[in-house]
């Protein structure tokens, strides 16, 4: 048994090294390198708590398409148990373009590809893993909430833990979308753009006290270099972040994800899963790329022994 299953969206990203400018109308502009990597929510938490140490499943859809099987290679490269990998006939597999211009933040150009047909019964069932994990939900047009809020329940009834991230591709009524899928769900992770775009709340605390309401048992809220705040069964917490040298912060939230789920799965209490899950997200940023940078589990136990996150509760 994997003591994880990362299942949602997987993508193969094309990504620049910062450029000095975006290109005008019919400009040529150099970059130092374009990048084909591994992308996705899914596919990135997987490779991260391989590198932590910890095994897992990678669950999603890819098309029957050369970019489907080179993220299968690449996930098999990195280690990772793919037999939960489903291919999609005659389906194209996710692609984001990511434009990094230098001081400024991502822009991002998507196809869905194979993962708008991925449904909440691509979802395995058994064997039982101690922490489910579902990347980019909202994403997934056919992965719909009357079908996936059962799964959950099973999954918790069974044993398991259920960590739940959100992408939100654009302005839209999600609320319809996470009412029922709320109460199965012990860890919520929307960074605050998205948590806005889902409440129609600025306020991270407003954000989380509404996530809440609708049954999640911890919000959990990334707000980029104001630091995490955490609302849970327990209290409230805030942190700060680590102080890295940044290149790309794509996938920084997915290495967040990656370094909680490895607090999670060591029974840490908030404040220390806090201290590693930032560690872990700040890691991302110092490379090229979704994965490349992130700590190894001996890189993490010598950074977070070495950096003193600020954590303070609140209330």
């Amino acid at each position: 048994m994997k003591p994880v299953v990362c299942a949602g969206i997987i993508v193969a990203d094309h990504v620049s090294s910062p450029l000095h400018h975006l290109p005008a109308e019919g400009e040529l502009i150099i970059a130092d390198h374009l990048r084909l990597t591994l992308g996705g929510c899914a596919a990135n938490v997987a490779t991260n708590l391989h590198r932590l140490g910890v095994p897992s499943q990678v669950t999603g859809r890819v098309g029957d398409d050369p970019f489907g099987e080179l993220t299968r290679s690449l996930l098999a490269r990195e280690g990772l148990d793919t037999s939960g990998i489903i291919t999609t006939p005659g389906c194209d597999t996710s692609q984001t373009l990511i434009v990094n211009v230098a001081g400024q933040d991502r822009r991002f150009i998507h196809t869905y590809g194979a993962n708008a047909l991925f449904r909440a019964s691509d979802i395995p069932s058994l064997p039982v893993p101690e922490i489910l994990y579902l990347g980019g939900y909202l994403l997934m047009s056919s992965c719909l909430p009357e079908e996936l809020a059962p799964v959950l329940r099973r999954a918790r009834a069974n044993g398991s833990k259920v960590v739940l991230d959100v992408v939100t591709p654009k302005k839209a009524d999600y609320i319809p979308w996470l009412k029922p899928v709320l109460p199965h769900v012990d860890y919520f992770l929307p960074n605050d753009h998205e948590a806005e775009l889902i409440t129609g709340l600025h306020d991270a605390r407003e954000q989380a006290r509404m996530f809440r309401s609708m049954g999640a048992s911890n919000a959990i809220i990334t707000m980029g270099e104001r630091g995490t705040l955490w609302a849970g069964e327990r209290g409230t917490w805030s942190a700060g972040i680590d102080k890295v040298e940044y290149l790309d912060g794509s996938g920084s939230g997915d290495a967040f994800a990656a370094g909680l789920i490895h607090a999670l799965l060591r029974d840490m209490d908030e404040p220390a899963a806090l201290r590693v899950a930032s560690a872990v997200g700040a890691s991302c940023v110092r490379a090229l790329g979704t994965t490349a940078g992130v700590f190894t589990r001996g890189e993490l136990d010598a950074f977070v022994a070495s950096h003193h996150l600020p954590v303070v509760r609140e209330g």
